[in-house]
């Protein structure tokens, strides 16, 4: 893809079949759908990992297998995208997606279970955001994998290197909406994504979601103090490629240590941005992580 991220290792290393999926009722009575991968031990923690814009949770099918080893692994497709989406795209208010998480945490965590939610790129701005919220309490640690910061972070390269496409006039006059809580119009698409038409026409093309309403795009990255949002991150470990497409991933440490100490760092040679959920150092460091849990 032009000017975009490459999908041709993440989609192309499926490997074994995936892990079945099943469903949870959230308090809306929306049927979210989840992988499951248990650890089969009783003193293992609950990771819960959170996908990127515009797929959904297979993309850790080949990391949660190898992480349940040392946790019982949550994996599920957010609200408004996959196989089953409700609708496609959006949600019903901005914190959703907050909300969502957290009932899943209530309904899977066993009495005393720990519990570590980690996110890819738009999926780790949701950990952070998610930990700055009013749910923050829940969490005792979090994994962030090449995470958006937001758009004016000094993380964040021009339109995430190509991949998302914002529609800016509309997004500057919703915002400005929000700000009067006039909220009538949040439905409305602000941004879209290039996702490569080989993936489109593929054999999981419709369960890509190609854009974003307001609410879902609001939801889905840290608030507009983003640095407020990172201060109340638990202990963490952030993991990025060098070769990152969408974010800088030397600015990370920079731009958050300030805020917090609670973070290490690790960021692989040669790697790119999608790539990284899959890079063996990727997995030995969350595993190294999970074993203080």
């Amino acid at each position: 893809m032009a000017r975009g991220l490459d999908f041709s290792g993440p989609l192309s290393a499926a490997g074994a079949p995936a892990q079945p999926q099943e469903s949870l009722a959230l308090r809306d009575g929306f049927a979210m759908q989840l992988r499951a991968y248990d650890s089969g031990r009783g003193d293992a923690p609950l990771l819960m990992l959170v996908h990127g814009s515009g797929w959904h949770g297979l993309q850790f099918d080949h990391l949660a297998r190898r992480l349940s080893a040392r946790a019982d692994v949550l994996v599920p497709d957010l609200r408004g995208h996959g196989a089953k989406p409700g609708v496609r795209g959006d949600l019903a208010y901005i914190g959703q997606l907050e909300d969502d998480l957290a009932d899943l945490i209530k309904a899977r965590r066993k009495p005393g279970q720990k519990v570590i939610l980690g996110g890819h790129s738009s999926g780790g701005g949701l950990v952070v955001r998610f930990a700055g919220g009013p749910h923050g309490g829940m969490l005792d640690g979090a994994v962030l994998l090449a995470p958006f910061l937001k758009h004016n972070a000094p993380t964040t390269r021009p339109k995430s290197g190509g991949w998302a496409q914002p529609l800016t006039r509309r997004l500057i006059g919703l915002s400005m909406l929000n700000a009067a809580r006039i909220r009538a119009l949040n439905h409305l698409t602000v941004i879209q994504f290039n996702m490569p038409q080989a993936v489109l026409d593929g054999p999981l093309g419709d369960t890509a979601t190609t854009a974003y309403s307001y609410r879902l795009n609001a939801s889905y990255a840290p608030r507009g103090d983003y640095l407020a949002d990172v201060a109340g991150l638990p202990p963490f470990l952030l993991v990025a490629g060098r070769a990152d497409e969408a974010f800088d991933a030397a600015r990370y440490q920079p731009t958050m240590q300030p805020v917090t100490d609670k973070g290490r760092y690790l960021l692989v040679p040669d790697i790119g941005h999608l790539a990284i959920v899959d890079a063996p150092e990727t997995a030995q460091a969350i595993e190294g992580f999970l074993d203080a849990f």
